[in-house]
């Protein structure tokens, strides 16, 4: 038995409710036997208008609950509310249209997609007249240029959408104060002005006041965890524990596993800074765990980033550089590029004297320099030219000085050729041995003994196989 057009009208609104206030659970009550849940599709057997709702409904809650339980739904959750904009678009409804594209660019921020996040938030605030959506969408666009590094553009956004929101209820209000918190934070390193640290402090506590007042609990957590972020950054860790251990209470509240492995993320970076790498790693683990479930690609990154800094500092080298690889590779496939481009330089900073070869140094720097081109984030910046700087001497080569010895640098040097030539030849050792002069015998035999490290860029051997007829 269908239900009442009316009566489907008024569950999707308050759904649309609940899911803006992060009471998920309680969304997906209010939308009954509409829907089954994460993973299924909704009933559509009514009239468009109506199924377009249902579908945008149920695929921001399918985003929403996917990061929540870390279950890796974005996709499809991104289907459903596409074909929800379609029956919004082809009915010249804009408001609704305006109302999908906010939640469009939502699931393209989790799958890492900035630059199509971006232009559909963008697109949905064109023309739109209702003063609290615009003020939800503006808010929304500033998550992407922060995450982006485009911080100035994210404050002349925050400052557009002020003259919005003073008529706006509590939970417009606590969003906009912790974005501008987080522009404040990155401003305070690029301007070198202390006081925006400060004032990013003062943003943080008035979000999370106006957070508690709406009764949005996710939210007050995720500022939480922004401002532990703040505080370790500034080498407070103590009082970033304590948020952290707030934060978590709320969390385990909600049993919200994204947010929770969030928190455990910026737990990792405290204990980092505190030098207690063990730990860390113990907890890093279960973090990449945790994302590689929930397709958030961006987020998985920047764990997998993490995981390859504390590896290094335990001294578990190559672990600590295929989990690089992965990470960047991660970052690229996603289009979240200047995640991309961190990684690179971490990758440098942490293996760029000693374990990286000339060549690889090389394309890993230019990849970071490409990927962070256009960022505003000054710290980025200082990291790149001091990457530069590591590059350069690498590329220089040895010096005559205390350190140097004549066997180590041939040795370097012999490795550096070597690998470009099985590179360049695909990993043949027959071809990589006549572009080197030399025979196949004895490349091979430099492969097994002294350059082990470099076996990987090999083709896998094969065994001749030995005459059966004997010789006489």
């Amino acid at each position: 038995m269908n239900l009442a057009t009316t009566e489907l009208e008024k569950r999707c609104s308050n759904a649309a409710d609940l899911i803006y206030a992060g009471q998920y659970e309680a969304a997906r009550d209010e939308l009954g036997e509409v829907w089954r849940g994460v993973e299924q599709r909704p009933k559509t057997n009514y009239a468009p208008l109506i199924n377009a709702e249902i579908l945008l409904q149920c695929g921001t809650l399918s985003g929403w609950l996917g990061s929540a339980r870390q279950v890796d739904v974005q996709e499809k959750a991104k289907d459903l509310i596409f074909e929800a904009l379609r029956i919004f678009q082809s009915s010249h409804l804009r408001t609704k249209v305006s109302e999908a594209q906010y939640e469009l660019g939502m699931c393209y921020w989790r799958l890492g997609a900035y630059d199509e996040a971006h232009v559909v938030l963008s697109e949905a605030a064109q023309g739109i007249g209702e003063i609290e959506l615009k003020a939800k969408i503006l808010i929304r666009r500033t998550l992407i240029e922060v995450w982006d590094g485009r911080y100035y553009e994210a404050w002349e956004t925050l400052k557009e959408a002020q003259a919005l929101f003073e008529c706006c209820g509590d939970s417009v209000k606590g969003r906009w104060h912790g974005q501008m918190a987080l522009v404040f934070r990155r401003l305070a390193t690029i301007e070198n002005r202390a006081e925006y640290f400060d004032r990013a402090i003062v943003e943080y506590t008035a979000s999370v006041y106006h957070c508690e007042q709406a009764g949005h609990e996710r939210y007050c957590a995720t500022t939480l965890n922004n401002l532990a972020f703040l505080l370790y950054k500034l080498g407070r860790n103590e009082e970033a524990h304590d948020h952290l251990n707030r934060a978590r209470t709320f969390l385990e509240r909600l049993n919200d596993v994204g947010l929770l492995t969030q928190i455990e993320e910026t737990r990792s970076r405290v204990l980092i800074a505190e030098e207690r790498y063990v730990e860390a790693r113990r907890l890093i683990v279960d973090v990449v765990r945790t994302f590689e479930k929930g397709g958030e690609q961006a987020l998985l990154a920047n764990a997998l980033t993490l995981q390859a800094i504390i590896e290094a500092k335990l001294k578990d080298y190559d672990r600590s550089l295929e989990t690089f690889r992965n990470a960047i590779n991660t970052a690229e496939n996603a289009g979240a590029l200047s995640n991309a481009g961190r990684a690179a330089v971490a990758m440098v900073e942490e293996h760029g004297e000693h374990r990286l070869s000339e060549r690889e140094i090389y394309k890993v720097y230019r990849r970071a320099d490409r990927w962070l081109a256009v960022t505003q984030d000054a710290e980025d910046i200082a990291r790149l030219r001091a990457c530069a700087r590591i590059v350069m001497r690498k590329l220089y080569g040895s010096e005559l000085d205390e350190y140097f010895t004549l066997p180590e640098t041939v040795l370097n040097y012999e490795a550096r050729f070597i690998e470009q030539a099985l590179e360049e030849e695909r990993g043949s050792i027959s071809r990589a041995a006549h572009r080197l002069g030399l025979s196949h015998q004895t490349l091979g035999a430099m492969l097994n003994t002294r350059h082990r490290n470099l076996s990987g860029k090999r083709n896998p051997e094969i065994k001749r196989k030995k005459s059966i007829v004997k010789d006489r």
